[in-house]
C-alpha cells in the first residue's frame, strides 16, 4: 500500500501514535484505527497480560487495520530493560543500561529483546536511551543511561540500534537533544536547561550523531526547554531544535516523534491544539499521546484541519508520510 491516494483523514491519522485501555481489540481500539486512522499504537502494562494475549492483540489490531483499508500499524513499546521494561516474566528481564559493561552485553540484550518483541507482533522499541547524565548532578536519567561518558553511550547505543534493527525491530533513540543534564522530571513539569549548543555538541549530541550514522528508525524529542536554543518552546514543539538542528544541521532523515504529550511539561502550559500546531510547524512526523483521552481526537482534528486549510501543511504532511512509509516498507509492514 502506498499513501499517494490517501484521504486527508488518512494522512492526519498516520501522524499519530496513541495509547488505549484494554487487552484486546475492543471498541475503543477499533475507533482509533477505523475512525481516527492512527498510524501506530503504543503498549503499556494496562494492555499486557501474557505472551499469547499480546500476540493476539497485535495480530487482531493489524488485521482490523487491513480490513479498514489502512496501512499496517507501528506497534511500539518501551523495553529498555531495568527501570523501564513493560514486558515482565516470562519475557527476559534485563537489569538495565547501567549494568551493560561490554558491547556483547548490548548485543545480547538487543537480539533477545528483538526476538521476543517480534514473537508477539511488536515492531518498534522506544529504545535506546542516548542521554548522558552528568556525574556532578542528580540527573533524572542516571538509572536509565549507559553511563556518564558520551563516547561510551554512543558506542553502546549504536550497538543496540544495529542489533535491534538487524533483527527486525525499529529502534527509537531518545530523548533529543539530551536530558542527562536535568534534575526535574518532565512527567511532572517543564525542566529548563541553560546550556549552549557548543556545550551540548561534545556531550549530549554526540550519541545522537552516532544513532543517525546507524540509520536509527526514529528519534524522540524531549519536553525540556533548552533556553539557549529556543527560549519559548520545549524541544518537542520547537522548530529550531527539530528542524534546524536535528534535520538541517545533523542531517537526520528518519522519523522524528514527540515524547508523550500527556506529560505535565506539556499539559500544564499548552492546549493540545496549540501543541499540535507547534509540532506541525516544527515538521515533527509523529505526535505521541500515550493514554486514552479526548486529546487524541482533538489532535487528529487539528492535524486534519491543517491539511485541509494549508497547502504548505499538506506538502509537509506528505514529506512526513514519506519518512514514515520508508520504515513501514523496510520492516515489511506494507
Amino acid at each position: 500500500m502506498t499513501f499517494n491516494n490517501f484521504s486527508d483523514k488518512q494522512i492526519a491519522g498516520q501522524r499519530l501514535m496513541v495509547g488505549f485501555e484494554g487487552t484486546e481489540l475492543n471498541s475503543d481500539l477499533k475507533y482509533l484505527i477505523r475512525e481516527l486512522k492512527v498510524g501506530g499504537i503504543i503498549l503499556f502494562a494496562i494492555n499486557l497480560s501474557s505472551p499469547e494475549q499480546i500476540r493476539e492483540l497485535c495480530v487482531s489490531a493489524q488485521k482490523f487495520a487491513l480490513s479498514c483499508n489502512q496501512p499496517p500499524l507501528f506497534i511500539a513499546i518501551d523495553q529498555e530493560g531495568g527501570q523501564v521494561a513493560r514486558l515482565k516474566a516470562p519475557f527476559t528481564c534485563f537489569p538495565g543500561n547501567p549494568s551493560m559493561k561490554t558491547t556483547e552485553d548490548a548485543i545480547d540484550f538487543a537480539k533477545i529483546t528483538a526476538s521476543e518483541l517480534k514473537g508477539v507482533g511488536i515492531n518498534m522499541n522506544m529504545a535506546p536511551v542516548m542521554d548522558v547524565p552528568l556525574e556532578n548532578i542528580q540527573s533524572v536519567m542516571t538509572e536509565r543511561a549507559f553511563g556518564h561518558d558520551p563516547e561510551w553511550v554512543a558506542a553502546m547505543g549504536s550497538t543496540v540500534i544495529q542489533s535491534l534493527q538487524g533483527n527486525g525491530i525499529m529502534a527509537v533513540a531518545k530523548h533529543f537533544p539530551g536530558i542527562g543534564r536535568t534534575v526535574l522530571d518532565s512527567h511532572i513539569d517543564t525542566p529548563f536547561l541553560d546550556a549552549s549548543i557548543t556545550d551540548m555538541d561534545v556531550t549530549d549530541l554526540l550519541p545522537f550523531r552516532a544513532a543517525i550514522s546507524k540509520q536509527v528508525a526514529g528519534i524522540m524529542l524531549s519536553h525540556i526547554r533548552y533556553v539557549q536554543l529556543d527560549k519559548n518552546l520545549p524541544a518537542s514543539l520547537s522548530r529550531h531544535i527539530a528542524k534546524v538542528i536535528l534535520r538541517d544541521q545533523m542531517g537526520y532523515q528518519g522519523i522524528v516523534m514527540t515524547d508523550d504529550l500527556d506529560m505535565g511539561s506539556i499539559q500544564k502550559y499548552f492546549t493540545i491544539q496549540d501543541a499540535i500546531h507547534h509540532i506541525l510547524d516544527a515538521e515533527v512526523d509523529i505526535a505521541l499521546i500515550c493514554h486514552k483521552s479526548p486529546d487524541i481526537e482533538s489532535a487528529f482534528e487539528t492535524i486534519y484541519s491543517s491539511i485541509q486549510h494549508s497547502s504548505k501543511q499538506k506538502t509537509l504532511a506528505f514529506q512526513s508520510l514519506h519518512r514514515i512509509f520508508q520504515f513501514k516498507k523496510a520492516y515489511s509492514l506494507t
